[in-house]
């Protein structure tokens, strides 16, 4: 283990240089600010997972999430009873119908104001240690709850007002979020408590990435935060059973959305495996992958087998979603030993993959003008170095603290 201990440490560094070395303005990094929030996020990381205080406060949230899970059967099962009570549920049943009471329950928190007073002190409290921008930290925690396209529709009145390197970042941050509404399928396939842990480890460690690739200079005059659309803005509030049944809608279409890519995703990379095994029987699209990602996987501090295999999930989740590497390892993540069990939940506990690039350049083409979004979109490969990072960044600091 001490050796291996040691190798995460240095994957640590390393993926912080990464950042540094890419960076597009090294002598603009504000190191006493990036120094703080790697000690904040060891701390969590520390606390979270080896402290009993830490363990029990992400294992009463897994089972929140879970229980939420629960009472969503109990409107499946009225609708659809044959896929509740059988063996063994498919993934659609067990992770995915479970969204269409989470979904409107985190939007009815939203329609109410409890969701955005909570965003806006918790982003107040991060900009206060962290030192960074009002509106990055704010952002940070906003995608945690509503998700990275949501964050940024709610946020456009800002988008359109800031300067286009700070929409730069915001479209970086936005590789690394997860979605609060989601969790709950996630839960129902992986570790829990690795899966809490990860999100708020996420969120710093995004801030982390996005000042080392891309720091901002923000005066006092510019650090400001505008109004969220969607609340009192322009009008009277949409009657709340009409706003119920589009957040209905909507969670209805995030399933098929998700159910439609998972499917077509495997589909093709399993069309790509026969096509690659006509050259030669060993080739398939994760051994590809996996040798690519395998420095990456093993400055994880993972033996050279586990290494080779968490390569595999790492190369597979950024090509296809999370959820095609949860519906690989649901069954068999148990028997992993702990220090893998926690650095592959970590690292695929956020949507940074290929598809979300689409779906960041889309949002923002339909907020900012022309200009700024053929800034983004130049950017493409900084958001994707930023997704990557921020998942092995978190992954390293979890598992220093899982053996």
């Amino acid at each position: 283990m001490s050796m291996y201990l040691v190798v995460n440490v240095i994957g640590v560094i390393v993926f912080l240089a990464i950042g540094f070395l890419f960076s597009k303005d090294r002598s603009n990094i504000h190191w006493k600010s990036i120094i703080i929030m790697v000690v904040l996020n060891l701390f969590l990381a520390w606390f979270l997972t080896s402290f009993a205080v830490g363990r029990a406060i992400v294992s009463g949230a897994a089972d929140g999430f879970n229980w939420l899970v629960q009472v969503a059967y109990v409107g499946i099962e009225f609708a659809l009873p044959s896929w509740v009570h059988v063996k063994s549920m498919d993934f659609v049943t067990s992770a995915l119908l479970p969204i269409l009471l989470i979904v409107p329950l985190f939007d009815i928190l939203t329609y109410i104001g409890v969701l955005p007073f909570i965003i806006k002190w918790i982003g107040k409290g991060l900009s206060f240690i962290t030192g960074q921008p009002k509106f990055e930290s704010f952002f940070a925690v906003e995608m945690m709850f509503l998700g990275n396209t949501e964050a940024l529709a709610v946020s456009s009145l800002q988008l359109k007002q800031i300067k286009s390197q700070r929409n730069v970042t915001l479209a970086m941050m936005s590789m690394s979020c997860v979605t609060a509404s989601i969790i709950g399928s996630y839960i129902q396939m992986m570790p829990g408590r690795f899966i809490l842990t990860a999100i708020p480890i996420n969120i710093i460690n995004a801030i982390i990435v996005t000042s080392l690739l891309n720091p901002v200079t923000v005066t006092p005059e510019e650090d400001t935060i505008a109004k969220l659309s969607g609340q009192g803005e322009g009008g009277k509030k949409e009657p709340f059973f009409s706003f119920l049944g589009d957040s209905i809608l909507g969670a209805g279409r995030l399933i098929l959305i998700i159910a439609a890519n998972v499917i077509a995703f495997v589909a093709l990379a399993a069309l790509i495996d026969k096509i690659l095994q006509l050259v030669n029987p060993w080739l398939t699209l994760e051994h590809i992958l996996g040798i690519i990602m395998y420095p990456f996987a093993w400055l994880l501090g993972l033996s050279s087998h586990d290494s080779f295999q968490m390569a595999q999930y790492m190369g597979t989740k950024l090509v296809t979603n999370e959820f095609v590497v949860m519906g690989k390892v649901t069954g068999i993540i148990k028997d992993f030993d702990p220090h893998f069990r926690a650095v592959l939940t970590v690292f695929i506990t956020s949507f940074a993959n290929f598809s979300t690039l689409g779906m960041i350049i889309g949002c923002f083409k339909g907020i900012v003008n022309k200009e700024k979004n053929d800034i983004i979109s130049k950017n493409v490969g900084y958001m994707l170095l930023s997704g990557i990072l921020v998942s092995l960044l978190s992954a390293a600091l979890v598992g220093l603290f899982v053996w």
